[in-house]
């Protein structure tokens, strides 16, 4: 399965007309290093939240809740607050596509070490 989602998240990112290598998702500490850089300030070390930002370590962000394309552009276009009241979340334009693919894995790979799995979402 973990083989599957670095190409479902490619044909999901050549079909919105956006490009990124699929190989940048091997590389779980180069994400870690670029979550650390650009993401923790406000998510917290390892997601898990701060003052400034929701915790991604949580179930409102399991793969079946919001995807990698989900994730991928919420930092590239920003997203506005929807589960929390930290305020809208500003797109990161100097994490570039490959940067923002390792940071998801990362991501994913500290969520599944919580337990954070695919789940149905269901409205």
């Amino acid at each position: 399965m973990h083989l599957m989602k670095p190409v479902l998240m490619t044909v999901a990112l050549l079909v919105a007309g956006i490009a990124f290598t699929p190989m940048a998702w091997a590389d779980t500490q180069t994400g870690k290093t670029l979550f650390d850089k650009n993401c923790a300030q406000c998510h917290g070390p390892e997601g898990k939240g701060s003052k400034k930002g929701p915790p991604l370590i949580h179930p409102y962000y399991n793969p079946g809740h919001h995807s990698d394309t989900a994730f991928f552009m919420a930092v590239r276009k920003g997203v506005k607050r929807h589960h929390w009241n930290f305020g809208d979340m500003p797109a990161q334009p100097k994490v570039n596509d490959n940067e923002i693919a390792q940071i998801i894995h990362y991501v994913r790979q500290i969520q599944e070490a919580h337990g954070i799995v695919y789940q149905e979402h269901r409205m």
